[in-house]
């Protein structure tokens, strides 16, 4: 098959750990035999709008428009970004995305994946128009948050009307996209996977030597980044309630509430057993998973988390917030708190921490959510889709 991936969210040279779930997943797809490449419009703006955006832009302006990256090309066109005006960007988001789907020194593809609904789902009316059969994947806050908000949804909605074949990493998430109105004939649970051979359980002292950090004292860790729907403070206050004075609370990503989360665990005497890491590599993480006693999750909204899957492969307790389809992976009640109460989060923090699940029994939860089973149901999805097209495959 031909696949073209629309998306807005996929790793550059700068911005590195965006997206990297859905590199390893299109990659995955091409290792099989098909051709895939990916097109992620970039948004731009005039000098004297420029000051108006956050940081994340500039570093998106000075991103390559072509990149080879593990076979795949990579094209990232501009469109005109205004800001506060969500539903004039998508437009022009699917303008430029449309473009290059049908861009005439390419053969055409045998189906175009929207991989994260919004803007991208802006695009679906037009390539259907043009006879290219869409699937619209949904993630978390590109299809929950963005209707919540009534002239996004309308389009949105419209999108998904659209496509051949809707799927999602959770099944509230998919159940939203058919209240949006996608086919729910045609919607397909395609949870992400795992690679359990990589996220293995360790020897907890060489992780901690490895990435620094000392024996002994336990380590609570905290993967994602900083932004409100994370709730980074709740993990702090979590993390008090505990009552655990050995303790250690270590957050890898980086987001707006950096300093935010630096400045409320100092006001609450955190602030010499709270380190804040930033971003690292992708392929660090198993070391801190294998460091960590607990992985701590307090989200508002979530999809179903890629961090939850690769803490329990690596056997690492999580403690996690009932949000999106996080309940889907977390299974013991044990680690699934129904509440956001930080005194509840945090006497479950501390029964983990006294008496972990071992790492058999974490992997055992996951063990069905491979990388194999995950692409080959996305597979069988995209051959379906396609069934339909216009084009003539190879």
């Amino acid at each position: 098959m031909r696949v073209r991936v629309l998306t807005s969210l996929y790793p550059s040279p700068e911005t590195p750990f965006e997206g990297i779930f859905a590199a390893r997943k299109w990659e995955g797809l091409a290792r099989r035999g098909h051709e895939v490449d990916v097109v992620v419009p970039l948004p731009w703006a005039p000098r004297a709008l420029q000051r108006w955006l956050p940081e994340h832009h500039a570093r998106m302006a000075r991103t390559p428009r072509v990149e080879s990256r593990s076979g795949l090309e990579i094209v990232r066109p501009r469109y005109l970004h205004v800001p506060s005006r969500s539903v004039g960007n998508a437009a022009r988001f699917a303008l430029v995305g449309v473009e290059q789907v049908l861009r005439s020194e390419a053969p055409r593809p045998d189906v175009c994946v929207i991989d994260y609904a919004w803007p991208g789902a802006a695009a679906a009316p037009a390539l259907a128009a043009a006879g290219v059969p869409v699937v619209i994947n949904g993630r978390g806050s590109d299809v929950l948050q963005v209707a919540e908000i009534a002239s996004l949804r309308a389009e949105l909605s419209r999108g998904l009307r659209a496509a051949k074949a809707i799927t999602a990493v959770s099944q509230d998430l998919l159940d939203a996209m058919i209240d949006l109105g996608g086919s729910a004939d045609a919607a397909t649970l395609t949870p992400n996977g795992v690679d359990t051979d990589h996220f293995a359980p360790g020897s907890r002292d060489d992780a901690r030597r490895r990435v620094g950090q000392p024996p002994g004292d336990r380590m609570v860790l905290v993967v994602g980044h900083l932004i409100p729907r994370k709730d980074p403070i709740l993990s702090l206050e979590a993390f008090r309630a505990a009552g655990v004075p050995d303790a250690r609370l270590v957050f890898v990503g980086r987001g707006p509430l950096m300093e935010d989360v630096r400045a409320h665990a100092g006001a609450i005497g955190l602030g010499d057993r709270v380190i804040l890491l930033g971003e690292r590599p992708p392929a660090e993480l198993v070391d801190w998973y294998r460091a960590a006693d607990a992985m701590l999750l307090t989200s508002s909204r979530e999809g179903r988390p890629n961090v939850v899957l690769e803490a329990l492969s690596t056997g690492c307790p999580v403690v996690a917030t009932d949000a999106g389809g996080t309940g889907e992976v977390v299974t013991s009640e044990r680690m699934l708190a129904r509440t956001r109460e930080a005194a509840v989060i945090g006497a479950m923090l501390a029964d983990i921490l006294q008496s972990p699940p071992t790492a058999d029994e974490l992997r055992a939860s996951i063990e069905h959510l491979t990388w194999r089973s995950s692409l080959d149901a996305l597979e069988r999805i995209l051959k379906a889709a396609s069934s339909g097209s216009t084009s003539e495959s190879p």
